[in-house]
């Protein structure tokens, strides 16, 4: 229990006969009202017994404290699982929404980009020459179709036209190249590979390796003149071609039915094909709409890839299933976000990762608080930074929520409380079924107990999020990857009784008394120092605040004959300008001596993935080696209690154990 929390549980304590005491006397007078009703009076008895008993009391304080979160999170999850359910039963899909979407708003934009957009009537004819041409080039339904393209209005559009056809498209990163595109291509069985002219200089260096996947390069109207790569259809010219009717005889596709694969960031390995269905791309857009009350008059800022589920399923979602307007931004920009968000007239806006930390970054300026923005959602803002970030930008409304592409454990953080992924609420127990396991933060193993079931965790256990699976209904569904085997490791089976199955998010999180959740690390980032295990998540949120909200990566890594691993710190400063000596300070004084970064690595550039998340693996196997790259590299001396600069003699010293730790 925090010391806060302890506090307030103090005063509870105080009050406990006051309440008691009122409780009695509430129920008294109900028994005597009700005395002609036995059944009544025996419920009140019930009633009075349970809350006379045992710490009743703490519920009764938590419920004060809580019960307006509750009522209004239980009024969005009943809403969306009531929608997703009619739709279902409805036999809805992408496109069938989507036609509805059009017709109501044909004349509306749909989304917006710099100075151009495609209004829903606009969109829906490319999307018709688009299902045209592709049904004339003989692809079939379930066939799989690559989409690797830059953001743009038609993108979009171009994978609902192959929908259309029940044709699947695959999303996949712009910034991949070489053996990375080559293994998305293979690992989701693409028949065909639509590209950006933008990316032809990336298909020309793998061309040779992919003769059996033919190639179709679409320009958009302001680039119609580029040159089109050999052995290459030349797709928008074509399209000019098709009719933009519908298609009428494509078949009925189901909500179950996979109608994208979105890649996982490959943060530690080749990207997997997370496999999304109808019903969870309408399910995704719809649930945040509603926490969000956002309505069909609201314009969003979107400034994510659409390759990915933040800016391609929730941001682009917004306009395909609920019909608002959608603004688009090819690359994000920290100097350009609220200019943007002001000159379109968003009323919402979108970040993920460590995008609120750079706009932080900006020197402050007109368009901070000239924009329309009420509120904004998505996932990663620091709680270090949250406030200021709320306060400078003018931001009513902070909708921060938790959850992975593929994954079935969702929460929602609705009354914006500082530093929380969302919350957990007893009334959602039976409905939305999540738990935190306890697990070696270390490996990632769950512990079980001598029945073989998984230990639940206590307020302010930190444990592993866990999201029961079950099949029969649309929001507790695991559709997993192209890759079965891949699906099947993320499972976790006899978790509270035999036989059950729940999704591991991998996630290591905290709740509270009153249900947040707080996120602590991922799985196998957490390691071990000093006999004490080092969050990164909390090192790394601490270092960002001391170095002025510059990019910084954490991890353990090994030394020779020394237990555990030791921390280390990579910052992106390209100018150098890192003060080691206050950041020696700045540590000393926020963090225990365990969980100091003894090595600090400066890069020229952040190892940012296109969602902007900080890649480690690669800083991980360079460890502190000063021969694996020409980044300077700084030793904690334990001595002077300062940064000084690792050389060749003073590694070699460290790894023969001349040196103390």
């Amino acid at each position: 229990m925090s010391e806060k929390t302890g506090v307030r549980f103090e005063e509870a304590e105080r009050k406990k006969g006051v309440i008691l005491t009122s409780i009695a006397v509430s129920c008294a007078a109900l028994g005597w009202l009700t005395r002609g009703s036995p059944t009544m009076m025996g419920a009140i008895a019930l009633f009075a017994t349970y809350f006379m008993t045992g710490d009743r009391y703490q519920w009764i304080y938590i419920f004060k404290k809580t019960h307006y979160r509750d009522f209004m999170g239980l009024r969005v999850l009943l809403y969306t699982i009531f929608r997703i359910w009619l739709w279902e039963r409805q036999g809805k899909t992408v496109v069938s929404r989507w036609n509805e979407v059009a017709k109501a708003n044909a004349d509306k934009k749909a989304f917006v980009m710099d100075n151009r957009a495609l209004t829903f009537r606009e969109g829906d004819e490319l999307s018709n020459r688009i299902s045209w041409y592709f049904k004339r080039q003989g692809f079939k339904p379930g066939e799989v179709i690559a989409v690797f393209m830059e953001t743009q209005p038609e993108y979009v559009f171009i994978w609902l036209g192959l929908a259309k056809i029940r044709v699947v498209a695959a999303l996949i990163n712009n910034n991949l190249k070489g053996a990375q595109l080559i293994h998305c291509l293979r690992c989701a069985g693409c028949k065909a590979l639509i590209f950006g002219d933008e990316m032809s200089e990336v298909i020309k260096e793998i061309q040779h390796e992919i003769p059996d996947i033919p190639l179709f390069q679409f320009n958009t109207p302001d680039r119609e003149i580029a040159p089109v790569l050999q052995d290459t259809a030349p797709l928008a010219a074509e399209l000019k071609e098709m009719s933009s009717d519908p298609v009428v005889d494509a078949g009925r596709a189901t909500p179950r039915d996979t109608v994208l694969y979105i890649y996982t960031s490959g943060t530690t390995g080749f990207p997997k094909a997370a496999v999304i269905t109808n019903i969870r791309y309408m399910l995704i857009p719809l649930g945040v709409q509603r926490a969000a009350q956002l309505t069909s008059a609201d314009v969003v800022y979107d400034p994510l890839p659409l390759h990915h589920t933040a800016g391609g399923v929730l941001g682009a979602g917004l306009a395909i299933i609920s019909g608002l307007t959608v603004v688009l931004r090819k690359k994000f920009s920290a100097t350009n976000y609220w200019a943007d968000a002001a000159k379109h007239g968003c009323t919402a806006a979108q970040y993920i990762g460590e995008i609120c930390r750079y706009l932080l970054a900006v020197p402050p300026g007109p368009n901070d608080r000239a924009h329309k923005v009420k509120v904004v959602f998505g996932n990663g803002l620091r709680p270090q930074i949250w406030e200021e970030y709320v306060q400078r930008f003018g931001v009513k409304r902070v909708l921060e929520f938790y959850g992975a592409t593929e994954g079935n454990s969702n929460l929602v953080n609705l009354d914006s409380k500082v530093g929380a992924i969302g919350f957990l609420s007893r009334m959602f127990a039976t409905i939305y079924p999540l738990t935190l396991v306890k697990c070696d933060e270390i490996t990632g193993e769950i512990l079980r107990n001598s029945n073989g079931r998984c230990i639940q965790c206590g307020p302010h256990e930190p444990g592993l999020l866990l999201g029961k699976i079950d099949k029969r209904k649309a929001i507790l569904t695991f559709s997993g990857y192209s890759d079965k085997s891949a699906s099947e490791k993320k499972m976790v089976r006899n978790v509270r009784t035999e036989g059950d199955c729940y999704f591991n998010t991998g996630d290591v999180l905290v709740m509270d008394h009153y249900g947040y959740f707080y996120f602590k690390d991922r799985t196998g980032d957490t390691f071990r120092w000093r006999g004490e295990n080092v969050s990164t998540a909390e090192v790394e949120g601490v270092l960002s605040t001391l170095i002025g909200l510059k990019d910084a990566i954490v991890y353990g890594v090994q030394i020779p004959n020394v237990e555990g691993k030791a921390g280390m710190a990579a910052i992106a400063d390209p100018n150098k300008s890192v003060d080691l000596v206050s950041l020696a300070k700045g540590l000393k004084s926020s963090l225990p001596a365990y969980a100091r970064p003894l090595f600090v690595r400066i890069l020229p550039e952040p190892p940012l993935t296109s969602t902007f998340k900080l890649k480690k693996k690669e800083l991980m196997e360079q460890s502190f080696t000063p021969s694996l790259h020409p980044d300077p590299i700084y030793f904690l001396d334990q001595k002077s209690g300062e940064y000084v600069p690792l050389t060749q003699k003073l590694y070699d010293d460290i790894i023969q154990g001349v040196v103390r730790l």
